[in-house]
């Protein structure tokens, strides 16, 4: 699972990163969370960042409440799932990103919070697919969800499943309309261990109310409470 994630890039490293226009009051962000309105790039508007939610409801309950939207979708069975095929498909985005967050499970009630990040520190892709649909209201609303794979040997220390992370040769790939299922389904694969660190950051983290560089900063191991542990 993937359920938070940050972005704290600047607007300029934004554009130039992946040559596409921004918002002209792009902040950055680095505590995003699910239901938020994020960035991504579609293969509709490459050259352009689009705002859409984070979160998709299924097709066959979209009356149901915010808290019940699906945030991830497992890679393994995105193109057998009913609910998630056609988007697979048709409708594949990329989801801008320069560190993800899970928590390491200590116990019943103790969990330390770890943010994943690239060993160079640049901005990376999730792969993700997109859906538009109309709100009760009649409005259109545009949703997206992150796929997630097996964990390389750094993330399964803290998590079953981790984000697909897309390569830059990838990236294009991803969007191009003319890729084959066979070579999209090639590069749902955990991103390689030696390209990535973790390390420990404070339980701010857990409240999405918190947004803010500070929860960026390596952290001594701390529990959901702020209480110190022994283990990281």
């Amino acid at each position: 699972m993937c359920g938070r994630y940050s972005l704290s890039k600047s607007k300029i490293e934004l554009e130039e990163r992946y040559q596409a226009e921004m918002l002209a009051d792009f902040k950055p962000r680095y505590n995003i969370a699910p239901t938020q309105l994020v960035p991504v790039i579609t293969s509709e508007s490459p050259k352009g960042f689009s705002f859409f939610y984070w979160g998709i409801t299924p097709d066959f309950g979209q009356n149901k409440p915010v808290s019940q939207k699906l945030i991830n979708a497992k890679a393994e069975t995105i193109h057998e799932k009913i609910s998630f095929k056609s988007s697979f498909q048709k409708r594949r985005c990329l989801i801008p990103a320069d560190g993800f967050f899970e928590w390491k499970k200590l116990g019943k009630k103790t969990k330390i919070p770890y943010r994943f990040t690239l060993r160079n520190e640049e901005t990376f892709s999730f792969a993700g697919i997109w859906e538009e649909y109309e709100t009760v209201s009649g409005e259109s609303q545009h949703t997206f969800l992150i796929l997630t794979t097996k964990p390389n040997e750094l993330v399964e220390e803290v998590h079953d499943r981790m984000p697909v992370i897309l390569s830059r040769e990838q990236e294009k790939k991803w969007l191009d309309s003319y890729t084959s299922e066979t070579e999209l389904q090639s590069m749902l694969q955990p991103f390689p261990v030696e390209l990535m660190v973790s390390y420990t950051v404070s339980p701010l983290v857990n409240s999405v109310q918190n947004d803010s560089p500070g929860i960026l900063r390596r952290t001594s191991p701390m529990d959901q409470f702020g209480n110190y542990t022994l283990f990281g």
